[in-house]
């Protein structure tokens, strides 16, 4: 609509501006006004003369009645003209200047609107006449009217793309594929198609502020005007958490949301953008869903869009605004995810501990979205330094950086908290001498992702693994966490994620289930209330308050923990390693390590997985101790829906693992991961304890019996992972 031209001499001869009213940024154009008379007679007279003249005036002239027409002339394209409620008016116009429409019809009683409906059509008109084949365009036009405003709606001609297919949580490419013309409008265009409850209803809109996140987002809003969506919730800059858009979907009774991220990803125009639709729970939309989305975009042929751009500035601040009919809602999505903390945790208990001076933390956001929320809730609401916030300011390219918390891309923190690299937390390969060195170290640490639904947590020198944190949290969960004051529904973990928390679950009496990789895989028991906290090995952990994971939760809960063990300000501090080595000498270790081989050709990690598969007998039979050898499959204990190919499982008598599988959440090739478990009993009184192995020696000999049985060197033509967690 901002490439309407100005109408040509000969149509605008009659027409006057009307500074009332404007379409797209430009003025209507409204037929003169005859003088009003006074005189009521020469009033009545006039509306008969008007009457008589209408009756045999032009039809392209006439204004619809608030009823369906439809019209073409010789090979034109076929439009429907409609009028419909009583405050908005629907119109599809053709190239056809001149259609012949129905009867002469009064819309809401509002003469100046009869006016306006014929100036809209008119300038419709005018503008595809001057756009000659329409650009691409289709040759449909709608004018969207909402208040004293008017928005016309494009349909372009599209085909598919190929590889539109979303993966274990959204679609993920290189930022240069979703630039290509039609790329991101197709799949938005699908979600729209094949979620017809977005209708006249609610949808959230946001992202983690990687390069593409404005500009996206921009297009995203107007294709929800031109798809029916009567209100966008967003937030200033579009800039938002994906825990804090789950919130938002739950708070505002949305019927789902567009999330604008690639989680732990990098960023820049040379690196990867995503998209993932959230249905109404606030969570990832489940398989079935996501696979009609792809099939739509295997057969899209146009997509819809306002022609309005709204001002760059639009949407900078909290506020109320529209476009065309829809509104839109911009809110301070950084207070509203505080205040649910707030009412999670309990406050004044960790403000406490952070007045302590034997306390100290750090945080690193990794320039991703949580940087902001860290501030707010870290230091504003419970009292932390300000320095404790580092790279805590979102860049589209998260500063050049790999925004991913594990101890390879976490550079800041494990530099800060003087880490080991690989495996382990072992001391004497730890830097920088003995404890009294590890003194002026932060006494906690923590890290986010992109989008921050993950999180990594450490003490000075000592790595807690996501498998142990995920236990720990849930041990602990009712005396220190008011919002689980009532007791826990049930736990659960992905498949690859260690048996940590199954200990945990048996000592409690809680359900514990075993899900594929895959937070939407969690979210039909949430909302089926049979679980309370979940996690994965992958530094995902969250709880039942929303339905994605959620990294500032995980920091909260541990700050929590800390907390409630450090009560007495009197006594030496209870440390992160205090609390770590008490649980294992209680539930017990598993030592835990996980292989990353990213950007693997596809047609390489799919031939070493069919190779696994096809030999999982030979394997029964020969693996001294093996237990299970399968093809893990989940049936959902809630729809019955039934998740198979989901990793290979082998699993050892002493409940030690080795587990191969192909990651879903990269954006070229395949990433194969291999996950190493091995399982040490607490120790029994008066013996030896196996709790206190150096974890690369733990791990050695199931290591080299994983890469052996699955000949990864031989499938990747690679001697060494890209990581090692």
């Amino acid at each position: 609509a901002s490439e309407l031209p100005p109408l040509p001499a000969d149509q605008a001869s009659d027409m006057v501006q009307h500074p009332s009213r404007r379409l797209a940024g430009r003025p209507f154009l409204l037929p003169q006004q005859h003088s009003r008379s006074a005189g009521t007679v020469i009033l009545v007279v006039a509306l008969a003369a008007l009457a008589c003249v209408i009756s045999s005036a032009p039809s392209f002239l006439r204004v619809p009645s608030p009823q369906t027409s439809t019209f073409s002339r010789g090979n034109s394209a076929t439009a429907t003209v409609s009028a419909r409620g009583s405050h908005h008016a629907k119109t599809f116009c053709s190239k056809e200047p001149f259609p012949k429409l129905s009867r002469w019809g009064f819309y809401n009683k509002q003469h100046h609107q009869q006016h306006q409906e014929v100036q809209d059509r008119q300038r419709a008109f005018a503008w595809l006449f001057a756009k000659g084949k329409n650009g691409g365009r289709n040759e449909n036009l709608e004018i969207l009217r909402g208040g004293a405003t008017a928005t016309a709606v494009e349909e372009h001609i599209t085909q598919p793309f190929d590889g539109q297919k979303p993966g274990t949580s959204g679609l993920r490419k290189k930022a240069a594929v979703f630039e290509e013309p039609g790329y991101l409008e197709n799949f938005v265009q699908a979600i729209f198609d094949t979620n017809p409850e977005l209708k006249e209803e609610t949808l959230v809109l946001g992202g983690d502020g990687r390069y593409l996140n404005k500009r996206a987002s921009m297009i995203i809003l107007r294709m929800a005007a031109a798809n029916g969506v009567s209100r966008v919730v967003t937030m200033p800059n579009f800039l938002a958490s994906t825990p804090a858009i789950s919130h938002l979907v739950r708070s505002f009774d949305a019927k789902g949301a567009i999330i604008l991220t690639a989680s732990h990803n990098p960023g820049g125009p040379k690196e990867d953008f995503g998209i993932k639709y959230n249905t109404a729970n606030g969570g990832p939309a489940p398989t079935s869903v996501t696979d009609t989305i792809y099939g739509r975009t295997q057969t899209i042929k146009k997509y819809r869009i306002t022609g309005e751009e709204p001002a760059k500035t639009a949407f900078d601040k909290p506020g109320t605004t529209r476009l065309g009919n829809m509104e839109v809602v911009v809110v301070d999505a950084v207070g509203e995810y505080s205040k649910m903390m707030q009412g999670i945790f309990d406050f004044p208990s960790i403000r406490r501990l952070m007045q302590r001076k034997d306390f100290s933390m750090v945080f690193d956001a990794m320039n991703g979205v949580a940087g902001p929320f860290a501030r707010r809730i870290f230091v504003d609401d419970l009292g932390a330094d300000a320095s404790s916030i580092v790279n805590g300011v979102p860049l589209p390219d998260f500063g050049g950086a790999h925004p991913d918390p594990n101890l390879k891309y976490a550079e800041t923190l494990v530099s800060t908290m003087q880490l080991v690299d690989g495996v382990g937390t072992d001391e004497e390969k730890s830097p920088g001498g003995d404890d009294d060195d590890a003194a002026s170290l932060p006494d906690f640490g923590a890290a986010a992702d992109g989008d921050a639904d993950r999180n990594m947590v450490c003490g000075p020198r000592f790595f807690v693994t996501p498998s142990d944190s995920l236990a720990i949290i849930t041990a602990y969960a009712q005396e220190t966490i008011p919002y689980f004051k009532d007791g826990l529904k049930g736990v659960a973990r992905s498949m690859p994620t260690s048996g940590a928390v199954d200990a945990v679950a048996q000592k409690l009496n809680l359900k514990m289930y075993e899900v594929p990789t895959g937070w939407k895989f969690f979210g039909n028991l949430m909302d089926a209330g049979s679980l309370s906290i979940c996690g994965e090995e992958s530094f995902g952990t969250g709880s039942d308050h929303i339905r994605e994971k959620d990294g500032i939760w995980a920091v909260l809960a541990w700050l929590s923990i800390l907390a409630h063990k450090n009560q007495d300000g009197r006594r030496k501090l209870v440390t992160v390693k205090d609390i770590v080595e008490e649980h294992w000498r209680t539930y017990g270790r598993s030592y835990y390590t996980r292989y990353d081989y990213e950007n693997v050709e596809s047609e390489k990690a799919e031939a070493m997985i069919t190779y696994l598969r096809d030999n999982l007998e030979k394997l029964r039979q020969e693996t001294p101790g093996l237990r299970i050898a399968d093809d893990f499959e989940y049936t959902d204990p809630v729809d019955k829906s039934v998740a198979s190919q989901q990793g290979v499982r082998l699993v050892f008598r002493d409940n030690s693992r080795i587990i191969f599988r192909l990651s879903g959440t990269g954006s070229v090739g395949a990433t194969i991961r291999m996950y190493v478990e091995a399982v040490a009993p607490p120790p029994s009184e008066g013996s030896g304890s196996a709790i206190d192995k150096a974890p690369s020696e733990a791990l050695a000999p199931l290591v080299e019996l994983g890469l052996k049985i699955a000949k990864l060197e031989e499938f990747t033509g690679r001697e060494e992972p890209t990581v090692i967690t």
